[in-house]
């Protein structure tokens, strides 16, 4: 069972934690660039306000973008915006999701995403928790995949290995980190490569922010994994 009633406010614990953090930077930092290639750190604040706000769409049973050109050039638009500006639209939109999260739903029912993609309502808070922490941790100030609370990186790496399961290019892959094992890629008996490490940097390779110099492979290479 999802618990979407935890999962909100574990969003709203990291969404705090974000703004703490942001709060300390200054209008010349913002416009540096981010751990995201050709986004600088305003272009991360933008998105996840406007993510917020897709996913208010999604719940509603609204398209999440009205398109993805419109998706990017609200993130252009929105970058270079002033820190003061920048705060205050996150946490707007952010108490604009958790007000919609907080509404009597029906959480059982289907939604759509992006690009065709479906899932239980009672999953969307999971999905902006994840935007929440791992867009922290782009941000590069500071916070790193090691600090993310362990039940988040724990349900991330088993979210991420089911998306990456049956991809006809993963091979079969075990991975582990130490009591903990789950299986992606192809489907096979055994798993053609095993994959060891400690769940952050497991995290930072599935998630594409680490290239997995410290995981540790039998069996073959690493897998490449495709983009997210």
């Amino acid at each position: 069972m999802i618990d979407h009633a935890h999962d909100l406010a574990c969003v709203h614990d990291a969404t705090e934690r974000l703004l703490s953090a942001v709060v300390e930077l200054d209008n010349a930092s913002l416009a540096e660039p981010s751990r995201l290639p050709g986004w600088t750190r305003g272009h991360v604040l933008a998105h996840l306000a406007r993510n917020a706000d897709a996913l208010v769409n999604v719940l509603g049973g609204r398209p999440m973008y009205p398109s993805a050109e419109a998706r990017d050039a609200d993130i252009e638009r929105d970058a270079p915006r002033p820190l003061d500006v920048q705060l205050s639209d996150v946490r707007e939109s952010a108490a604009r999701f958790e007000a919609t999260g907080a509404a009597p739903a029906d959480w059982g029912r289907t939604v759509e995403l992006r690009n065709g993609v479906t899932d239980a309502a009672a999953r969307v808070p999971f999905r902006r928790w994840i935007e929440v922490e791992l867009h922290h941790v782009d941000l590069g100030i500071g916070y790193e995949l090691e600090d993310l609370p362990a039940e988040f990186t724990e349900r991330e790496i088993e979210f991420l290995t089911r998306r990456f399961s049956g991809h006809p290019d993963v091979p079969a892959t075990r991975v582990t980190a130490g009591t903990h094992a789950w299986s992606t890629g192809r489907a096979a008996a055994e798993p053609e490569v095993t994959v060891d490490g400690t769940p952050a940097d497991l995290l930072g390779w599935l998630a594409g922010r680490r290239e997995g110099e410290a995981l540790k492979t039998t069996g073959g290479a690493l897998p490449k994994l495709p983009p997210l």
